[in-house]
């Protein structure tokens, strides 16, 4: 009888404490809904108006990622940094304080570049050492080894070694990164078949498709590519979740200057679907398809896309920099 007494009282306890938790979670699952519908000056708001009690690291993590889709760099990773300063077991936050100082090392001079650079590599293999199958992360990682010189810990040796890792864990992110290595070599027929493997192991092909359009692009086999990117079109139709190979499909037809038409379409359907997210945010895909409208003319459709583009972010620099000319 005391054993289920006792029972009683813990279960009397734990209710109104799962409320509690549920209602301290409920303004950060706010600002995260927030974050993957563009609606950045929304999430920032919330941010600031956070009650006391809320967890300050998923916080800061938070606003790190609104300031990354905002291209506010210095922000970002100031941001990140308090999210591990304040937890640093956390994989998720230590990736995303390596993307952030990526961006910014990427914008630095040598110097800054050269010693935020090492702070990159350590963030994503610290992100990697927490969780060993935290597959974007180790992407990350991937792709840092790939594009750093060796003095700051890069090195293609060391790609492979975290393609291995990937095998056991996102074959298709693990073939996607050897196409990488394997352009990086100019072994051009060894990336195009990696890039298509990635797509055959894919449980969301469409997000394949794009890299290896962007591949096309970049050795300018326009047939090919727009074959690529036709073909990432098709197989978002048949999955709710691929609304970000709408945005990169246009990016990469917009960056080769083919087919704009259908560039401005897929950015009109991404805007206006239900698949939007933080990776191809929704005031960037406004701001891309008002310059696509200028660029065919329309400046009425330009001016009514960037509009829109601030009207969810007042502070996206390239929004607020792009000139509309004509009447």
């Amino acid at each position: 009888m005391r054993q289920l007494n006792t029972a009683r009282k813990i279960c009397s306890l734990a209710a109104p404490l799962a409320l509690a938790v549920a209602a301290a979670q409920q303004p950060l699952m706010q600002i995260h809904k927030a974050l993957q519908n563009g609606e950045a000056d929304k999430a920032l708001e919330l941010l600031q108006a956070l009650p006391p009690g809320t967890n300050r690291a998923q916080a800061m993590n938070l606003e790190c990622r609104v300031r990354f889709t905002l291209q506010q760099w210095e922000a970002a990773a100031d941001a990140c940094q308090r999210a591990v300063n304040l937890d640093g077991q956390n994989s998720n936050y230590q990736m995303w304080l390596g993307r952030a100082l990526g961006e910014k090392a990427n914008r630095a001079n040598f110097l800054s570049a050269f010693s935020l650079a090492k702070r990159v590599r350590q963030a994503f293999q610290t992100a990697v050492q927490l969780n060993p199958r935290n597959a974007p992360a180790l992407a990350d990682l991937g792709e840092f080894y790939c594009s750093a010189p060796g003095v700051v810990g890069g090195g293609l040796d060391k790609a492979e070694s975290v393609a291995l890792e990937l095998d056991r864990v996102d074959p298709a992110r693990a073939h996607q990164l050897r196409a990488k290595i394997a352009e990086d070599r100019k072994d051009y027929g060894t990336a195009e078949r990696e890039f298509k493997q990635a797509i055959a192991a894919s449980s969301h092909p469409a997000f394949r498709w794009t890299p290896l359009a962007d591949f096309y692009r970049r050795r300018q086999r326009w047939s090919e590519m727009e074959w690529a990117v036709r073909s990432s079109i098709k197989a978002a139709e048949h999955d709710s979740q691929d609304g970000v190979p709408l945005y990169d499909g246009a990016s990469i037809l917009i960056q080769a200057g083919r087919d704009l038409p259908l560039a401005a379409k897929m950015l009109e359907d991404y805007v206006g679907g239900h698949a939007r997210t933080e990776e191809a945010p929704t005031f960037a895909a406004y701001t891309r398809l008002a310059r696509v409208e200028q660029r065919l003319g329309d400046l009425a459709a330009a001016r009514k896309a960037r509009t829109a583009a601030l009207q969810l972010a007042h502070e996206y620099k390239p929004a607020l920099e792009l000139k509309l000319q004509g009447p």
